[in-house]
C-alpha cells in the first residue's frame, strides 16, 4: 500500500511555514492581493525553518576542510554532519556515498562522466531534460513513453533483454513526474534492472519534496535530487548511492579537494592522488550553507511525519480535481490515468485558450503564479498533447501561428507549505476565466505572454 493510500483518511495538517507567506502582489486591474505561489515543481520557497537555521549559521561561517581555526571547524562539523543527515533522510546503506552537487542537473551529469567504458543506458523519453539529456556520451536507448506502470516496467523487460549481458548498464527513471505528477512503480523498474544485470538511478527531484524515498526500500542505486525543490533554495543538490562506480571515476572536477596529494614529477608535469571518498567530486570550495539548508529541511519533513504530510497533499490534490470536473473545457494530462496515485503536480490545457494565455491572466488578473510551457520535458508533454514529435513549440504568444498547433501547457503545483485558500482560490479563477474570459489585452513580448500596457 502507497503513503498516498494509507494516509488517505488521516487527519490535514496545517501547511508548513514558509518565506513569501505575506508577500502581495499588483493586479493589473487594480489593487494587491496577497501572491498564490503554485509553482512548486520549479522552485518551492524557502521553509522558515530552513531560513532560520541559516541565518542561525551565518556569522559562524568558515571555510570547509581548511582551516585550524574555530569557524571553519564548526562549518567542516556542519557540512559534515549535514552529509550524514541527508544519507538518514534517504535511507542510504552503510557504503553509500553522499555527493553535495549544484542540482538533480549536476547530480545526473556527474554520475554520467562516472559511468563505466562501454555502459549502455536506458531512459523513457517521459524524463525531465535533467535526466534525458546526460547520456549522450554513451550507448543510450530511449524507450516509447508507456501508458501504465505495467507497461513501463514491461517495455523496460524488453530492452534489457535484447541488451548485451556482459557489459555494464543503467536505468534512468523518475520517481514523480515533473509534468503529470504521476508516481511511477520504481521498485517494480528497479527489479527489473537489477534482474538484468543493470542498475538503476533515481531522479526523485519531484519526488523527494512531496513523498518518503528509502533507497534500501526502493532498491535503487542511486538517487538524485534537488534543495531548491525541497524547500531549500541554496543552489546545492544531492547525488547518493554507491561508491564503486564513483570512486573508480576521473574527478567531475579537477581541483583543490578532490586532491588527496599533488606532487611533480623529473619530466616536469605533476601525480595526482585523488581521493576515494565523497571528496573526490566535491572540487573546490563547497556550497556549506546549501548542503546546511538540505539538511535542514530533511529535519523539517521528517519530523512533520510523512503520513500528515501527503495526507494534506492529497486534500491538495483532491481539491483541485474536483473543481476541475466542473469544467469541461479543462483537459488535465496524464500518462497513466485518473486514477494514478500523484503528488501535487498536475498539468492541464484549456480549450479555446493559448496557456501561455491562461497562465499570464492567472498571474495578472489574480496574483496566482503557476507555469507554462513545455516544462523541461519536451518529449514527454509533446505526447501528451498528441502533437508532431518534430513540431516547433510556441511557447510564449497568446495566439498560435495559422495552421500551427500551440504546443504548450499549464502546470500547477505546490506542497508542504501551500495555504489551502491558495489552491482555492486558484480553481474559482480558473472557473472565473473559463466562463468570462480574461479581463484584459495580452500581448508577446520577447516570447511570453503579457499584459498590454
Amino acid at each position: 500500500m502507497s503513503v498516498i493510500t494509507a494516509a488517505a483518511d488521516q487527519l490535514v495538517c496545517a501547511p508548513l511555514p514558509v518565506l513569501g507567506r505575506d508577500v502581495t502582489v499588483p493586479l493589473v486591474t487594480g489593487g494587491e492581493v496577497g501572491y498564490a505561489a503554485l509553482d512548486y515543481a520549479a522552485s518551492a520557497p524557502a521553509l522558515q525553518r530552513v531560513w532560520d537555521d541559516v541565518a542561525a549559521y551565518a556569522p559562524y561561517y568558515g571555510s570547509v576542510h581548511r582551516g585550524a581555526g574555530y569557524l571553519s571547524q564548526l562549518s567542516t562539523d556542519l557540512f559534515e554532519n549535514a552529509r550524514t543527515t541527508v544519507a538518514a533522510f534517504l535511507g542510504c546503506r552503510e557504503d553509500d556515498q553522499v555527493i553535495f552537487t549544484r542540482s538533480t542537473t549536476d547530480s545526473l551529469n556527474l554520475l554520467a562522466r562516472a559511468l563505466p567504458a562501454d555502459c549502455q543506458v536506458f531512459v523513457f523519453e517521459t524524463e525531465h531534460h535533467a535526466s534525458l539529456l546526460p547520456w549522450q556520451d554513451a550507448q543510450v536507448s530511449y524507450l516509447n513513453a508507456p501508458r501504465t506502470p505495467r507497461q513501463a516496467v514491461e517495455t523496460l523487460e524488453r530492452a534489457l533483454a535484447e541488451r548485451d549481458p556482459h557489459g555494464p548498464a543503467l536505468v534512468c527513471v523518475t520517481g514523480a513526474s515533473n509534468v503529470t505528477g504521476e508516481l511511477w512503480p520504481v521498485r517494480e523498474l528497479a527489479a527489473a534492472a537489477h534482474a538484468h544485470g543493470a542498475r538503476i538511478v533515481l531522479d526523485a527531484a519531484q519526488l523527494a519534496p512531496h513523498h518518503p524515498v528509502d533507497v534500501r526500500d526502493l532498491d535503487v542505486d542511486w538517487v538524485a535530487f534537488s534543495g531548491h525543490k525541497l524547500y531549500a533554495p541554496f543552489g546545492s543538490g544531492v547525488l547518493a548511492g554507491r561508491a564503486d562506480w564513483l570512486r573508480a571515476a576521473e574527478p567531475y572536477l579537477a581541483g583543490g579537494g578532490a586532491s588527496r596529494k599533488v606532487s611533480r614529477r623529473t619530466d616536469g608535469g605533476v601525480d595526482v592522488e585523488w581521493h576515494e571518498s565523497a571528496a573526490r567530486h566535491e572540487a573546490g570550495s563547497p556550497n556549506v550553507i546549501g548542503a546546511y539548508s538540505i539538511a535542514s529541511a530533511c529535519k523539517a519533513l521528517t519530523e512533520a511525519g510523512w503520513d500528515s504530510l501527503v495526507a494534506r497533499e492529497q486534500h491538495l490534490v483532491r481539491t483541485v480535481r474536483e473543481g476541475f470536473a466542473e469544467v469541461p473545457e479543462v483537459r488535465i494530462l496524464s500518462l497513466f490515468g485518473d486514477d494514478a496515485p500523484r503528488v501535487g503536480v498536475i498539468s492541464f490545457v484549456v480549450e479555446g485558450w493559448n496557456s501561455s494565455h491562461f497562465a499570464a491572466a492567472l498571474s495578472a488578473e489574480y496574483g496566482i503564479g503557476v507555469r507554462d510551457g513545455l516544462f523541461c520535458a519536451h518529449p514527454l508533454v509533446r505526447t501528451l498533447l498528441g502533437s508532431d514529435p518534430q513540431a516547433q513549440g510556441e511557447c510564449g504568444a497568446p495566439e498560435a501561428a495559422p495552421g500551427e498547433k500551440s504546443l504548450n501547457a499549464i502546470r500547477v503545483s505546490f506542497g508542504a507549505g501551500t495555504p489551502d485558500e491558495h489552491v482555492e482560490r486558484f480553481v474559482d479563477a480558473v472557473k472565473e476565466l473559463v466562463r468570462d474570459g480574461a479581463k484584459w489585452r495580452y500581448r508577446t513580448e520577447d516570447g511570453r505572454c503579457v499584459p498590454a500596457v
